[in-house]
């Protein structure tokens, strides 16, 4: 992790970042409300109280719900009708959801109430800040949102838990129920008045939660990609030289600049590729297409990335819910819960995630095979025939490759009518963004066998030099990296157990220690 998230993040009328946002969901940090929002949120929950007592009915106050918004529900009935709601909607199934996933989607169903829209009174949203900040954390399921009127069983989970209702972990610990966890941490149960339940489960929180953990992931594995590219130009004995600067200009996408930018630092002064030059420019003349336009590829990558964070901050800005208490104070329906915008972004990740990790694929491929390794040992093998080197982890990137080209199918371009027809189109976003997290997992690991190839290929490289050792022949940024590996992963030699090789580079990967290792030998990469 390179960058520090803050221990406090407070909770307003304003839009969170999604700094903010990893913050809570990933690193537990603290939340508190700021008072303003909870004088707006008190002022709106006034206009609330008037429209109860309006012999007219007004949805989701004194009404049904969704095809059943044509029944006026009594005052004597009201309040079963929202506990009714979010006990019926706590509909998951499936395996639980990932703690870091929740605390995002209750982080930002608490943002809503907090920017005085939804009607609900200053308690709920306080004892939603505090059930947050004692980690209870509620068990959502993987499957029950079609991200259309929001995600309504995932947030309806976490409503319930709010009434003392329903299994919860408290910090990761063993299930018990919510009316336990709420005691042990002196919070007392919710009971629900009108429009309080719809305002609890009715938003696009946890495909925003989960677009906004992808949006801090995909930016630290974008430099894994430009470190994984710099270590395979040196390990292939590639060139530099079409990744200047000016050559990137010609073709002006920022993304693009920044990976070549990348490339060039983390492979800059590299010995092996000095002594290499003259027999390249004789007899190679170009590399490939998966080397050469690397800065292509995870530059579109990036700049897609950048495009998603620009929907994310647009929606964290966002007061979803339905109804509404608009600014004039009228109480209206809308169809801002729809996750249409949430959903195509995360599904164009899916998208530039499998090609950036194909591309990664490829590269690796050519480390393996004598017609185009430039010289190594078939498969890198030690003693290629007895030994078979990284033939198989090159197996293992294919097939997440080939997992990650079917995760790139959209979820959003699927659709399938639901509440007797009344809510007719949805957006999926919930499983595209439950199919982004894995996408996100596999694009990592395939980073990570490239790293710990190039690594492998870079000792080789080094010991048929004869003249010295990494530290002093590699590029100080490839050879930060060849250091990181070898703290977990023996130097090249036999054939030996490379399950848990693989898994200590994706460790690397994951935990950002790969990057830190780069940044503290070459400085901050872009």
């Amino acid at each position: 992790m390179s960058r520090i998230y803050p221990q406090t993040v407070t909770v307003g009328i304003g839009a969170l970042s999604i700094e903010e946002v990893v913050a809570v969901a990933r690193y537990g940090a603290q939340v508190e409300i700021a008072p303003e929002s909870l004088e707006a949120i008190a002022a709106t929950r006034e206009r609330i109280d008037e429209l109860a007592q309006d012999p007219t009915p007004v949805y989701g106050i004194s009404t049904g719900f969704g095809a059943l918004a044509r029944r006026h529900i009594p005052e004597e009935k009201r309040a079963q009708l929202q506990l009714s709601l979010v006990r019926s909607h706590a509909a998951g199934s499936g395996p639980e959801v990932e703690t870091e996933v929740i605390r995002a989607l209750m982080l930002l169903r608490l943002s809503t109430l907090c920017t005085g829209r939804t009607g609900v009174r200053p308690v709920v949203a306080q004892t939603y800040a505090a059930a947050l900040n004692a980690k209870i954390h509620p068990i959502v399921h993987e499957y029950g949102s079609l991200g259309c009127s929001g995600d309504l069983a995932p947030l309806a989970h976490c409503a319930l838990a709010l009434l003392g209702e329903g299994p919860v972990r408290v910090d990761g610990g063993k299930i018990v129920d919510a009316s336990e966890a709420l005691a042990a941490a002196g919070i007392e149960p919710l009971a629900l008045k009108e429009k309080e339940g719809l305002a609890l489960i009715n938003g696009t929180d946890g495909m925003l939660g989960m677009l906004c953990l992808a949006i801090a992931d995909l930016r630290e594995v974008a430099k894994v990609a430009d470190i994984a590219t710099a270590m395979t130009v040196e390990g292939l004995l590639g060139t530099l030289a079409v990744f200047a600067d000016d050559l990137q200009q010609l073709r002006p996408h920022p993304g693009q600049a920044a990976s070549a930018r990348n490339i060039r630092t983390v492979a800059e002064g590299s010995k092996i590729l000095d002594a290499a030059f003259d027999n390249f420019q004789k007899t190679q003349v170009q590399d490939a297409y998966s080397v050469r336009c690397a800065p292509q590829v995870a530059g579109g990558f990036r700049d897609t990335v950048d495009h998603a964070a620009l929907v994310a901050g647009r929606e964290l800005a966002s007061a979803i819910d339905n109804p509404v208490v608009a600014l004039d104070g009228r109480v209206t329906s809308n169809g801002n819960f729809h996750g249409a915008p949430v959903a195509y972004v995360l599904d164009f990740l899916a998208v530039v995630t499998a090609d950036v990790a194909s591309m990664s694929e490829r590269r690796t491929d050519r480390f393996l095979d004598v017609a185009r390794n430039r010289g190594l040992n078939a498969f890198l093998a030690d003693d290629p025939g007895v030994d078979s080197g990284h033939m198989i982890a090159q197996y293992t990137q294919a097939g997440i490759v080939s997992e990650l080209k079917r995760l790139a199918a959209p979820a959003s371009a699927d659709s399938i009518p639901s509440s007797a027809m009344q809510e007719d189109h949805v957006s999926m976003g919930w499983a595209a963004g439950r199919k982004l997290r894995k996408a996100i997992d596999g694009m990592q690991r395939v980073l990570a066998i490239e790293v710990l190839t190039a690594a492998r290929a870079i000792s080789q490289r080094v010991t048929a030099l004869e003249t010295g050792s990494v530290a002093e022949l590699a590029a100080p940024g490839t050879a930060a990296v060849v250091n990181a590996v070898r703290e977990k992963v023996q130097a090249p030699g036999p054939d030996q157990f490379l399950a848990p090789d693989i898994e200590e580079a994706v460790q690397l990967v994951q935990s950002g220690a790969l990057v830190a290792a780069v940044e503290k030998s070459i400085g901050t990469l872009d």
